[in-house]
C-alpha cells in the first residue's frame, strides 16, 4: 500500500502559520514582560537574600502551594505558574490542575500541617485526595498530562498519587482512599509482566522506552501493599525494582532515565530513580535494592559544587552535560541525601545538604508581587534554562518544602519515619 502524499499548503496558510509562530515566540521574550525581565536580571546579580532560618522560605513556598490550588477552578493544584508567555499554554500566568503532583502535595501539605502549626492545610491535601477520586479512570489508573488534555491513563502519574491516597488513608482511615489505593494497584500491577517490566500505560507526554524512575511507582506500590495487606503489590514491586537495580552500571550511573534524552538524563528522574531504590528497598527489607539507590546518590556527592550548584543533565560517567540546574533535582536529592542518613545512621550523607539548600534559598523571590512568582521554585537555574523554562513548577517548590521541613526536623532531633506522610513527603 502506498502513502498519499499531503497536499502542499497554500501561501496564505503558511504566512498565517509562520507569522503566528514568530508572535509566540515573541511574546515570550523577556523584553516585553518586565516582572520576568526582573527576575532574569536579578539572577545575574547572584539571586535573592537567603535568610538563615528555613521557616520564612517554607512559610512562603506553603502558601505559594496554596494559591495554586486557588487558581484552578477545582480542588488540584496548577501544573505552574508561566512567569512569561508559554507557547504552550498560549499564555502567561497560572497552569490548570496537574493530577499527578497534586497527588505527591497531598503529604507535603499534611506534613505542612503540623510544622507549620496550620490546620487548614490538612483541609486542602484532602480536598485535593477527594478531587483524585473523582477524575480516577475506570481502569484505576491516574491520566497523563494537566486537566483538559485528554484521559489516557499514565504509570508514574498513577503512582504518584497514590502517595497522596496513602497519606490521605493514614490521616482519615476513610474507605474511599483505600479503595482508590486498590484500584491503582490493581492498574499497574496488570500492566506490569512476569520480568517486572510495565508494558502498557506509559504516559504520552513522555518517551516511553526510557522510564527507569517507574522506581519510584513500584515504592507506592509497595507502600501500598504493606497498608493494604496485599502481598500481590508487594511481589510486583519487588519484580520492578530488582530489574532496576540491575540495569544500573557499575559507576552507579542509570541508563534509559529520563523523559526526553536517556543519553543525559536529568537530575530530576535520576532522583526519582534514587528515591524509588532507597525507599522501596527499604519497605521490601530488600539491601541490594536499597544499595543500588545508595550508589547513584553517593556518585553524586563529590559533584556539588561549593555554592551549592549541580547540573541539570549527566551524561554516563557523571560529567555534567549542561551548564544550567535543574532545581527539582537539587531539592529532591537534598531530601534522598537526608533520607539516606535517617536510613543508614551515616552523618556523611548530610554533608552537601545545608549547600544545597542555601543555593535553592537564593533562587527564591519571596518580594515580588507578582503572585505566582513570590515564593515560588523555578524549575532551571538561570530561568531560562533546559528544564520548566521561564516557569515556577509546583514540584520544585514541593521538594524544596520538604527538604526545608525535613533538615530542620533533623537539626531539633525530630526526624523519624513516625508516618507515611512523613516518608513519603
Amino acid at each position: 500500500m502506498t502513502s498519499k502524499t499531503p497536499p502542499a499548503l497554500s501561501f496564505p496558510t503558511r504566512l498565517t502559520r509562520s507569522l503566528g509562530g514568530r508572535w509566540r515566540s515573541l511574546r515570550a521574550h523577556p523584553l516585553l514582560n518586565p516582572v520576568g525581565l526582573g527576575e532574569l536580571l536579578r539572577e545575574r546579580q547572584g539571586g535573592h537574600p537567603a535568610d538563615p532560618e528555613h521557616a520564612p522560605h517554607l512559610q512562603e513556598a506553603v502558601d505559594w502551594v496554596c494559591r495554586a490550588q486557588d487558581a484552578t477552578p477545582d480542588d488540584g493544584i496548577a501544573r505552574g505558574y508561566s512567569v512569561l508567555y508559554s507557547p504552550y499554554f498560549r499564555r502567561r500566568g497560572w497552569q490548570p490542575s496537574y493530577p499527578e503532583t497534586t497527588g505527591y502535595l497531598i503529604p507535603t501539605l499534611l506534613e505542612a500541617a503540623r510544622e507549620l502549626g496550620r490546620p487548614e492545610l490538612s483541609d486542602r491535601a484532602l480536598r485535593a485526595a477527594r478531587w483524585e477520586i473523582a477524575i480516577q479512570l475506570p481502569t484505576g489508573a491516574v491520566q497523563g498530562g494537566v486537566v483538559g488534555e485528554g484521559r489516557t491513563p499514565a504509570i508514574f502519574n498513577t503512582g504518584q498519587v497514590m502517595f497522596g491516597w496513602l497519606a490521605a488513608f493514614e490521616q482519615t482511615g476513610e474507605g474511599q482512599y483505600a479503595d482508590a489505593l486498590r484500584r491503582a494497584g490493581h492498574f499497574l500491577v496488570g500492566a506490569m509482566d512476569p520480568a517486572g517490566q510495565f508494558r502498557q500505560g506509559e504516559s504520552d507526554f513522555a518517551r516511553k522506552d526510557a522510564t527507569l524512575y517507574n522506581a519510584r511507582v513500584t515504592w507506592a506500590l509497595a507502600e501500598a501493599g504493606k497498608a493494604l495487606g496485599e502481598p500481590g503489590f508487594t511481589d510486583a514491586a519487588a519484580r520492578h525494582l530488582r530489574m532496576v537495580a540491575r540495569r544500573q552500571q557499575a559507576n552507579g550511573w542509570f541508563p534509559d532515565c529520563c523523559l526526553t534524552d536517556p543519553v543525559r538524563p536529568l537530575l530530576h528522574t535520576i532522583a526519582y530513580t534514587v528515591r524509588g531504590l532507597l525507599e522501596g528497598g527499604r519497605v521490601l527489607e530488600d539491601a541490594a535494592v536499597l544499595g543500588a539507590g545508595a550508589r547513584a546518590a553517593e556518585a553524586l556527592l563529590p559533584l556539588v559544587r561549593a555554592d551549592g550548584w549541580l547540573p541539570g543533565r549527566f551524561a554516563a560517567d557523571w560529567s555534567g552535560a549542561v551548564a544550567w540546574s535543574c532545581l527539582t533535582g537539587e531539592a529532591q536529592m537534598a531530601n534522598n541525601w537526608m533520607r539516606l542518613h535517617l536510613i543508614t545512621g551515616e552523618d556523611r550523607w548530610l554533608e552537601p545538604v545545608p549547600r544545597v539548600l542555601g543555593f535553592l534559598k537564593r533562587t527564591q523571590n519571596r518580594g515580588s508581587a507578582d503572585a505566582g512568582l513570590r515564593g515560588g521554585i523555578k524549575g532551571s537555574a538561570p530561568m531560562g534554562g533546559g528544564y520548566g523554562r521561564h516557569e515556577i513548577l509546583n514540584w520544585a517548590t514541593k521538594y524544596f518544602a520538604d527538604a526545608l521541613m525535613r533538615h530542620g526536623q533533623l537539626a531539633r532531633g525530630t526526624a523519624r519515619d513516625r508516618s507515611i506522610a512523613y516518608r513519603l513527603a
